[in-house]
């Protein structure tokens, strides 16, 4: 099969006379000679500018303030829109209810514009921010297009996203206009945003227009010559605005370029997960996730969208596999802990799946164990099974999946192209085949333009370049084999540090998948003066064999792995985009007030922390 990565590499040899031997020759002339890099990017996918650049890339001592694409203009939606004569659907959309759609590219192009009129109407224009309060639904994706062909900037939060926290993230960015859905169903239950929505008008004024989506969500199937209105911005000019998690503090306002975001999607969706024009790509995530901006881009090329609505586990186990052979999805992602999940109980679909069409299995949001991985591959054989890892700060991956390379279990593939990726260890020197730092040594053009009302960007220098001097930290622990693949261990600031060796978390909780009786763990580290204690804390509603599990995991890993408390909890919390909350724990433990180190709004089962707030208070003396 021929890959796009190998039509890239064939593109290049053809019309700029470079010929790599291997992808490791490739990604380094992508680091190396980053002006022509993009620049063939560019060429190579036809991305259509209104205004080429001047210049493509100018280096500057301050890492973030080197320049992208100097003097150009560009549109997002209009290279969306450029598909719109294709035959196959640009969005393919089902709910929990089971309603199941295909809206065609003219119905789209037709919507946006109905939703530009309004925004027209109410004095929208280039640089005002317009937020989404919404369900997963197609008039979503038609509200951000609709939005950004005005030149206006998006950001959104989901309906389990809490008062609190849409208040703490949409109040940093003084919203102009807010979309919402009044009414939305999850999990089999039917909710209201509208007192929610009242109140965020109250309380932040610059909102001057509100509007409920699901008095708008209506497809027309008549064709229309659609004139839609294109603003061409700077391609520095801000896309969308998306939000750290919070769990610690005020979430983080990360403001990404959009010609940043259409370069890189291109190549990471395209050339790393092969996602060709007129394929079905399908990766689960809510309007609150990075995964959701990420996703979109599959338009730009030509792919059509496949959204869910609602909980991927209602009303069964299975729904989302029968999604994917309704939708004929070509590529399908979802989170690790979903795999893990359907792995450990395989839901019946699986049993009989033809996964025939299924060209990519994509995992992301933590790492995906080995045993997850081998799993995968006796179910889907003929998929080719990509692990992602970057995030919101990015809004993309910097290791990723390749075709063209050896699937080894339990490994990201490869550092993706355009990204200068390095392991570090502490003293700031780099290192093979040991645990350390994941860093970024030159510029990526989809950093984070600067973080919203970030004055003398003092927060983004912090967040990113406090540890290493003109370096971008980003806060994972990985290790990179002397294949130049990489094994991720977990957040760097919740790695466990014994004796003074470093571990990371995911070794431990990939070794106690082995035990079927254990639905799910978290494991801390509490440093005290004297001693440490590792402690593992595991949800089950079995009886826990200690000896078991402590032999597993200093077989599996090793004795210093091995906790020195273990603890059955009734739940373990998690972020609403479905990461476990280890660092707050951990200060909670060590004494540390619960609404001081974690906001409660920031994650989907806050009630877990009462139980581990209790557990500090009557066993804190058994932790000194």
């Amino acid at each position: 099969m021929k890959t796009i990565l190998y039509t890239y590499k064939e593109y290049l040899k053809s019309n700029n006379k470079l010929h790599f031997n291997s992808y490791k020759d490739l990604h380094n002339w992508s680091i190396n000679e980053i002006s022509d890099f993009w620049k063939s990017i560019v060429d190579f996918f036809e991305i259509e500018f209104d205004k080429p650049p001047t210049s493509i890339y100018k280096f500057n001592k301050d890492f973030f303030k080197s320049q992208w694409f100097n003097d150009s203009k560009i549109s997002y939606s209009k290279n969306v829109f450029k598909n719109e004569n294709l035959n196959t659907p640009a969005i393919k959309y089902q709910n929990e209810n089971g309603k199941y759609l295909e809206i065609s590219w003219n119905s789209l192009k037709q919507k946006t514009l109905e939703i530009q009129e309004i925004l027209i109407n109410n004095d929208i224009k280039k640089g005002d921010r317009v937020v989404g309060y919404c369900s997963n639904t197609p008039d979503v994706i038609a509200a951000f297009l609709a939005t950004n062909s005005l030149g206006a900037i998006w950001s959104s939060c989901s309906p389990d996203f809490g008062y609190d926290s849409v208040l703490d993230r949409f109040k940093q960015i003084q919203p102009k206009f807010l979309f919402y859905h009044s009414n939305y169903s999850y999990n089999g239950k039917e909710y209201s945003l509208d007192s929610k929505v009242s109140n965020l008008k109250k309380s932040i004024k610059s909102i001057s227009y509100t509007l409920d989506l699901n008095t708008k969500s209506q497809f027309s199937t008549i064709f229309k010559d659609i004139k839609l209105k294109y603003i061409s911005v700077d391609f520095n000019h801000p896309i969308w605005i998306l939000f750290s998690s919070g769990t610690t503090g005020k979430p983080k306002a990360i403001t990404h370029r959009t010609g940043g975001m259409i370069l890189e999607h291109f190549k990471a969706l395209a050339i790393h997960q092969n996602v060709c024009k007129e394929d079905t790509y399908f990766w689960y995530s809510t309007t609150g996730w990075m995964m959701w901006n990420y996703s979109l881009s599959s338009l730009l090329i030509g792919s059509s969208l496949c959204i869910y609505n609602g909980s991927p586990v209602f009303p069964d186990d299975g729904v989302l596999w029968r999604l994917a052979k309704r939708a004929k999805i070509n590529h399908f992602g979802h989170g690790a802990v979903f795999y893990q999940n359907a792995i450990s109980k395989i839901p019946k679909e699986l049993e009989t799946f033809d996964s025939s069409f299924l060209k990519t299995i994509g995992s992301t949001g933590s790492p995906l164990f080995k045993e997850t991985h081998l799993g995968l591959n006796k179910i889907f054989p003929k998929s080719h099974i990509i692990s992602l890892s970057g995030g919101t700060d990015v809004c993309t991956a910097f290791i990723g999946g390749n075709l063209d390379l050896e699937v080894i279990p339990g490994e990201i593939q490869c550092k993706m192209l355009g990204a200068s990726i390095e392991v570090w260890n502490s003293e700031g020197n780099k290192v093979i085949n040991e645990m350390g730092e994941l860093v970024l040594t030159k510029p990526f053009i989809s950093m984070p333009i600067y973080l919203w009302n970030d004055h003398d960007n003092l927060k983004y220098k912090q967040s990113y370049f406090s540890k290493f001097d003109n370096i971008w930290n980003h806060g994972d622990w990985v290790t990179m084999t002397i294949n130049e693949g990489i094994i991720v261990h977990g957040r760097s600031d919740s790695t466990l540090n014994r004796s003074g060796v470093r571990i990371g978390t995911s070794e431990i909780y990939s070794a106690i998948k082995y035990l079927n009786y254990i639905e799910d763990s978290l494991i801390v580290h509490i440093d005290h003066s004297t001693e440490d204690k590792l402690i593992l804390f595991i949800k089950s509603n079995s009886k826990i064999n200690n000896n078991e599990l402590i032999t597993l995991i200093r077989k599996k890993c090793s004795p210093r792995h091995v906790p020195d408390l273990i603890f059955n909890c009734p739940d373990i919390p998690y972020t609403i985009s479905g990461k476990k909350v280890e660092v707050p724990i951990k200060k909670i433990l060590m004494g540390m007030n619960c609404d001081e180190v974690v906001s409660k709004d920031s994650l989907r089962n806050p009630e877990s922390l009462t139980w581990f707030i209790k557990f500090y208070e009557n066993f804190s003396k058994s932790l000194d």
